[in-house]
């Protein structure tokens, strides 16, 4: 029975000694990293091979799900003596074995231009028959800081609370947001309040002495950046002011609509009063008279061209028509012709050849109705 024990324990400790000398991996590097977008990384993976591990080598580096209802996505191979490196389409071009030939012990990958969504686990498998390992690494990628813009909130005017924040559109949590004033004395105001994570910072009670250059820093574990705002503390406006004028602009612009409305309508009212004056004439307007006084004019100019022409030898012809020794006046020569007076019976009428031998111009005098109308 002490034989049999004896040789029990040899084949333990034989079975033990195999495995501790069989595949193992030798890495000891840390198993987690942070890295910026791109930049480039090694997933470390080194291994060691023991004589009685025969079979073929085959590596696998996965990334590993997060969620157990779904698969792990292969993301380099090597089988067969060969390296399949654009295994994984997302990766494609980015991912490549350390060494050229990994039978030599290193299985390690290095990966290129790294984005977001190559942040995960990774699960480096060695088998070699009958041996097999594998070590995960968790792989953090971090985004650093866009440029933030700054921007002020509220009227910069004494005695206002004046709102200054910061904000980066890109970056991994956590974020930072830091200020500080680099002009004057490059020291914040007393009552101003830093919102470390909200990038803001508010100064109460703004006076003269808050106006400067301030700067804002927002920064990660890979990366920081900066962007500056000039503060101008400006006296509150003459608020009296402004109303006075502004109710003097409206009362101007009262003032003139008035007077232009004003005007319209008195243009109005001598425009139809003109039209009531004209309607009125062409109704009540007397007969015209203007030919009878051109009857008038040929008769006084006939007389007169008449008498010029007279010679001693007809005088005394002339003599015998006493009506036309005087020119009518305008009361009798307006009289209608009912009430116009008769010639005397002895005048002797006057020929047309003697008319025209003593340089008359016979004339024809329209005839007239009894209101003075010309027929």
């Amino acid at each position: 029975m002490e034989l049999s024990g004896a040789r029990f324990c040899c084949v333990l400790l034989s079975l033990f000694a195999g495995v501790a000398s069989g595949l193992e991996i030798t890495s000891t590097g840390p198993t987690s990293m942070e890295k910026a977008s791109g930049q480039s990384v090694k997933l470390d993976c080194q291994f060691s091979l023991a004589p009685e591990d025969s079979g073929p080598l085959d590596i696998e580096w996965s990334l590993l799900s997060s969620d157990n209802q779904k698969e792990d996505k292969v993301v380099i191979l090597y089988s067969g003596d060969r390296a399949y490196e654009d295994y994984y389409e997302p990766m494609k071009g980015r991912v490549h074995f350390n060494s050229a030939d990994p039978k030599n012990g290193d299985a390690s990958i290095n990966l290129t231009g790294l984005k977001s969504s190559d942040s995960g686990t990774y699960q480096c498998k060695v088998k070699k028959a009958p041996g097999i390992r594998s070590r995960k690494m968790l792989l953090i990628v971090m985004v650093k800081p866009s440029k933030p813009r700054c921007y002020m909130e509220g009227p910069a005017q004494e005695g206002k609370d004046v709102m200054l924040r910061c904000i980066s559109s890109e970056g991994t949590n956590p974020l930072k947001y830091t200020w500080e004033k680099t002009s004057d004395n490059k020291l914040l105001p007393a009552s101003a309040v830093l919102d470390p994570v909200g990038g803001s910072i508010n100064v109460r009670n703004a006076s003269a002495s808050a106006s400067g250059t301030y700067r804002c820093t927002a920064s990660n574990r890979v990366g920081t950046e900066e962007c500056t705002l000039y503060l101008n503390v400006t006296p509150p406006p003459n608020t009296a002011g402004i109303v006075a004028a502004a109710i003097i602009t409206v009362l101007l612009i009262l003032i003139i609509i008035a007077i232009i409305l004003f005007c319209c309508c008195r243009a109005r009212h001598r425009k139809k009063y003109e039209k009531e004056i004209c309607n009125e004439i062409r109704e009540d307007v007397p007969p015209p008279k203007s030919r009878v006084s051109t009857a008038r004019s040929f008769t006084v100019g006939s007389q007169r061209s008449s008498l010029g022409s007279m010679s001693p030898s007809n005088l005394h012809e002339y003599a015998l028509k006493p009506q036309y020794d005087k020119i009518p006046s305008s009361e009798e020569f307006e009289r209608p012709p009912s009430h116009a007076p008769l010639p005397p019976p002895n005048a002797v009428k006057m020929a047309g050849p003697n008319l025209s031998r003593m340089g008359g111009i016979p004339v024809m005098i329209p005839a007239q109705n009894r209101d003075g109308s010309i027929v």
